[in-house]
């Protein structure tokens, strides 16, 4: 693993710095482009892979549903764009990232196909596919639209939490949820997470909606969601809290740490993707570890895949999870 140090003699910036951005330090003022390079520059430096110039002309484009704000409060999909980039760089082809809300989207001759990044409406597919252009989708399942994908597994990590609170005898667990929608506002999108949740604890009759807490996917909705159950559960607080992400689970830490109740002695949390920041955050942070630099390098894979082949049957790979256990949970 990289130390802090490593982290900001590759960014360009002190120590103290990279250690309150990684620990999303709500007192720290830095602009924007600066927890880029921090983020990314832990990203690359936490990746093995290899590059290679680009001895090609040709463009494959890298489509994001999020704007740069938000990839800096979930670096989730930061994640994921960076893996695909440097097996595109691998292949020799040249990335270029593009925004969703751009009004006119890439088109032959120049580009040789498209990583889709994020959660797409019905129209905006209908853009994607207007373009002519291969495609592979992440993180959203394609197969009903034609398009090859790459997705996670969600059912099998959220039962190995349950039953590993479970195990240290912890029955009342609670959840820091999220909502997202696309970027054009058509589709309110469904998590997995969330569904899988209530459906486990409702069958072992343990699922109290008091202890289901919903927000958005940032630190900050985390920090707002876990202060309000701390006034008003007061002693009736879960002993344990599967965040839907690592950034709700951030923001739940800071309001546990702000309100002196102890983690994981009183209080335990499991994230979910297992982002970098997790091993830096104090306390560690437990989590469910997502592959996203694989789930990156895989889209790049099925698209090459595609334009190798000319294969027409679209395919899904849904890849899986591990579990990993630090400070932040018994």
């Amino acid at each position: 693993m990289a130390t802090i140090k490593d982290i900001a003699e590759k960014a360009g910036v002190s120590p103290a710095t990279v250690s309150r951005v990684l620990n999303y330090d709500p007192g720290l003022s830095v602009t924007d482009k600066t927890k880029k390079r921090i983020f990314e520059a832990a990203e690359d430096l936490n990746y093995q892979h290899k590059k290679k110039s680009s001895r090609s002309t040709q463009k494959i484009a890298i489509l994001t549903w999020y704007n740069e704000q938000e990839e800096l409060d979930d670096i989730y999909y930061l994640s994921i764009r960076l893996g695909a980039e440097n097996k595109i760089h691998e292949a020799e082809f040249e990335p270029q990232q593009i925004g969703l809300q751009q009004q006119n989207l890439p088109t032959s001759p120049d580009f040789a196909g498209m990583i889709a990044i994020g959660k797409f409406s019905q129209n905006q597919i209908k853009r994607i596919k207007a373009t002519g252009l291969p495609t592979t989708f992440v993180d959203f399942n394609t197969l009903n639209y034609g398009f090859d994908s790459v997705t996670t597994n969600f059912h099998y990590p959220v039962l190995q939490i349950i039953d590993h609170f479970q195990k240290v005898g912890i029955d009342d667990i609670g959840i820091l949820a999220g909502q997202e929608v696309t970027s054009d506002q058509q589709l309110r999108l469904t998590d997995l997470r969330y569904q899988t949740f209530r459906n486990i604890l409702r069958d072992r009759k343990l699922l109290n909606p008091d202890f289901i807490l919903k927000g958005s996917f940032s630190v900050e909705s985390g920090h707002q969601m876990m202060t309000k159950a701390i006034q008003e559960l007061g002693e009736q607080l879960p002993h344990a809290f599967f965040a839907a992400n690592d950034a709700l689970a951030i923001g739940a830490l800071h309001a546990l740490k702000e309100n002196h109740i102890a983690v994981p002695e009183r209080v335990s949390i499991i994230g979910f993707n297992d982002s970098t920041v997790a091993k830096y955050f104090s306390p560690q942070l437990s989590s469910v570890k997502v592959d996203t630099e694989l789930m990156g390098q895989k889209s790049v894979e099925l698209l090459l895949d595609r334009l190798d082949s000319q294969r027409t049957v679209p395919v899904n790979l849904n890849i899986g999870t591990e579990l990993v256990l630090r400070e932040s949970s018994k």
